[in-house]
Order: C-alpha cells, then structure tokens, then sequence
C-alpha cells in the first residue's frame, strides 16, 4: 500500500470536492472547507493520499480533549479496500499524541458499512439525533471512542 496521511491545503479542494459530491446527498461548498481552513481555529482536516494522489478526507473539530469528527469520505473507486479505516487510525494515533482523548461522530442509521468501520476502530452508541440530515429527515447515530483503547483495537 503506497498510501499516506497529511494536513489538507486548500489547493486540494478541487480533489476533496469531487469526493464531497460523489459521496453526500447534501455535500459541503468549497467555500464550507476553505473557510474551514482558513479561519476555523479548532478544525483540522486531513487528506489521504494514495500513490500521491488525494483520495479521502477527515476533517475534526479539536476542542478541549474531545475532537468532533465533522466529515469522513473515501473516493467511490477506491472504498472496500480498508483506506478509510487506515486514514482514521493513522489520525487517531496522531490526535492522541496531541492530547486528544476522546472523539465523536454522527452517522446515518442507514450507513451500515461506517458504523462497521467505527466499531472497529472502537467507537460505540452513544444516543440518537432524530431527524438529523435534512435531505430526508433520518436519525443520526451519535458514536464515540477513548482513544486510549487505540493501541488495543489495532
């Protein structure tokens, strides 16, 4: 696997778009993720790159020691192939040596593929947001993870 992790710039947003539309109902503007990078204090947003090409993103609201993962996406051509769950630990691993110690997200109950990902890497149910994406009204699975588990769910 000739895959790695960085920080997203904003010349990725071209790429990062194409993912954001190929994956989402209700995807972000570019000007969501440029204003993101520019002057969001607390996000941090990372790129996966295979053979030097971006192929995923992540992006956390880093607060305190908890991090709200605000977006997760791998390029349709390149899912099934454990990327997404690489990207993630690599930035998990990174987050906890940051003083991380805790993180959380919102899945569709539909999306049984993320929810098996997030298990994997530790994330358990924590409650329910009914009603949470507008495109069609469906709850949202509220998730979190101890990053200090990490090492044990590797």
């Amino acid at each position: 696997m000739d895959s790695s992790v960085r920080p997203m710039k904003e010349d990725d947003l071209e790429a990062i778009m194409k993912i954001e539309h190929a994956s989402f109902p209700t995807p972000w503007s570019q000007r969501s993720f440029e204003s993101e990078l520019r002057d969001n204090e607390y996000a941090r947003y990372f790129c996966l790159l295979d053979q030097n090409k971006v192929i995923g993103y992540m992006g956390i609201w880093f607060i305190l020691e908890e991090g709200h993962i605000t977006n997760v996406a791998i390029a349709p051509e390149h899912r099934g192939r454990r990327l997404g769950e690489f990207m993630m630990r690599t930035i998990m691993r990174q987050m906890l040596s940051e003083g991380m110690e805790r993180m959380t997200l919102e899945v569709r109950e539909s999306n049984l593929s993320a929810q098996r990902l997030y298990e994997r890497l530790g994330f358990v149910m924590a409650g329910r947001r009914k009603g949470y994406y507008s495109d069609n009204q469906e709850d949202a699975l509220i998730m979190w993870v101890e990053l200090d588990s990490l090492d044990a769910k590797a």
